[in-house]
């Protein structure tokens, strides 16, 4: 499954005047309709194949799973591979794995391990898929219609969750499992013929392109330093471990609970997806009157109330009702979190930062799916239901004094720092790099300097550090010495492409202590 997930939808209908963007986004739009066809028959098939609570929820885990395991790795490759036809292998191996499913249907062959591990690969793709959707975005749109191309993005993911469910109950109900399996077949031949027709222009050469363990390792490093991102991790984490036992369980809910078949649950689904769309309208107003904070209170509380409700074997109709609102509910917290990730990411680490989040998200369901499925074997889906609900409830309150980072910083490159001075040419390898600026203050400003030194210090780590200091000069109180390290000549020299204007502003403040007519002494010292 595929999709393009935006910050804030915003916008109208402009970007749909550019055809290379209509293109691709109708064909994301079948693509993702039909995964979820997919995922129906799965789920629904599982039901059939085994009534274990466990067995069922492992269908929700085996297709989280690869996204949690291999989201980081998709995000370093999404930024150093050509997209296209990265995009296009991706699509391949879908379709491959649907073939599999529908031939094993077909055949009466289809086993438990066999669906689990299908679905495990139909992971792998999504997860190798994701980052790279979310990249190619600007690459589609004048700049000034990026905020309607996202937006128009969530809406056709939840166009096809609306559709996709219900249509594939219908068809897997009348017929049957391998049909069910073929619609989604023919979905992925329209997303590569749209992949094949877009060409793509072959990016120009570069002499600091980033190779993938220097490209992971900086992405790591900047999740590690980024304090914010820390903040939208914790949030997200414990939302959707506790939140994921409405998903792992729904499949049984749709059976043993309301008494329905594979047409209902598709209609369930189906309902998921029109409150979302319902909930992605009204979004900007609720956001205007709650804040990124207030909607996921929000959203927890209504998913919460859902979940009890279900617990309680309402009639089908009620339970339709139900599943509207955790619609809403579900893209008002997927939204705000992706939302705000993105708001506080710069462009040059962005998917790999993303991957991060999207590692954190699939992990939180994938664990909480199997924990779910083995509560649910002890105690039952009902209590299990009840239990996961007051859990989400409490979270949420505990966790809304911990504010999420409003995302208003600028930054876009600056590219501020001059070249270095070198005596002659560097190798790009050479490396570890010391870098020394010589500040010279007022001593009763030290206190002051350090503050905001401390401050500089993260967008130096985020940027490329890897170690970061301050001394001072033992014979002179208003010599300080700031410090840092990097890995390489060419980290070096791409960490002046990435400081941001904000952290810029930052360094501004710093030079502000500095005292004399000439600017700080930079050095840069290479290992030998």
């Amino acid at each position: 499954m595929t999709e393009l997930r935006a910050a804030a939808p915003s916008g109208g209908f402009a970007p749909l005047r550019q055809k290379l963007f209509a293109v691709l986004w109708v064909a994301t739009v079948i693509g993702n309709t039909g995964s979820f066809i997919r995922d129906v028959a799965s789920a629904w098939l599982m039901t059939d194949l085994s009534a274990s609570p466990a067995a069922v929820a492992m269908v929700q885990a085996a297709a989280t799973l690869p996204v949690f395991l291999l989201a980081i790795p998709a995000g370093v490759l999404s930024d150093i591979l050509d997209r296209r036809k990265f995009l296009i292998g991706i699509q391949v191996l879908l379709a491959a794995v649907s073939i599999c499913l529908m031939l094993l249907s077909a055949a009466g062959l289809q086993s438990v391990a066999s669906l689990i591990g299908l679905t495990f690969l139909g992971g792998v793709g999504a997860a190798l898929m994701g980052p790279t959707w979310q990249a190619i975005v600007p690459e589609l749109v004048d700049k000034k219609d990026l905020k309607g191309a996202v937006a128009l993005n969530s809406l056709g993911i939840n166009i096809a969750r609306a559709i996709g469910p219900a249509l594939g109950g219908v068809v897997l109900a009348s017929l049957g499992a391998a049909v069910t399996y073929g619609v989604d077949v023919i979905s992925y031949v329209f997303v590569v013929a749209a992949l094949l027709w877009w060409r793509r222009p072959a990016a120009g050469e570069d002499d600091l392109s980033e190779q993938f363990l220097g490209a992971f390792r900086a992405g790591l490093r900047y999740a590690r330093a980024s304090r914010e991102l820390h903040v939208v991790l914790v949030r997200a984490f414990f939302f959707f471990m506790l939140a994921s036992s409405v998903w792992a369980l729904l499949p049984l809910v749709a059976r043993t609970l309301l008494g329905g078949g594979a047409g209902f649950y598709g209609l369930l689904l189906g309902a998921v997806g029109l409150g979302a769309i319902g909930g992605a309208l009204l979004m900007p107003r609720l956001r205007e009157r709650l804040g990124p904070d207030g909607m996921i209170l929000m959203a927890a509380a209504v998913t919460a109330a859902v979940m009890a409700f279900l617990a309680l074997a309402p009639p089908q109709w009620a339970a339709l009702v139900a599943l509207l609102a955790l619609g809403a509910a579900w893209i008002s917290a997927l939204t705000t979190l992706n939302g705000v990730a993105q708001s506080i990411l710069p462009n040059w680490v962005r998917g790999r930062s993303l991957a991060v989040y999207l590692t954190v998200f699939n992990g939180a369901m994938t664990a909480g799916s199997l924990a779910w499925g083995g509560i649910a074997s002890a105690i039952g889906v009902p209590l299990t239901l009840v239990m996961g609900a007051i859990g989400l409830v409490i979270v949420a309150l505990a966790f809304h004094r911990l504010k999420l980072p409003k995302g208003d910083a600028d930054l876009v490159p600056s590219n501020h720092w001059p070249e270095p001075l070198t005596a002659a040419p560097v190798e790009y390898d050479r490396g570890p790099v010391l870098i020394l600026i010589e500040y010279r203050i007022d001593p009763t400003e030290r206190q002051a300097f350090l503050a905001c030194l401390t401050r500089l210090s993260a967008d130096r780590r985020r940027d490329g550090a890897y170690d970061w200091g301050v001394s001072e000069d033992a014979s002179d109180p208003a010599a300080m010495l700031e410090w840092f390290k990097v890995d390489s000549w060419a980290e070096h020299l791409r960490q002046h492409r990435r400081v941001s204007k904000a952290a810029a502003d930052v360094q501004d403040e710093v030079l502000r202590f500095h005292r004399g007519d000439a600017p700080p002494i930079v050095r840069h010292l290479l290992s030998v």
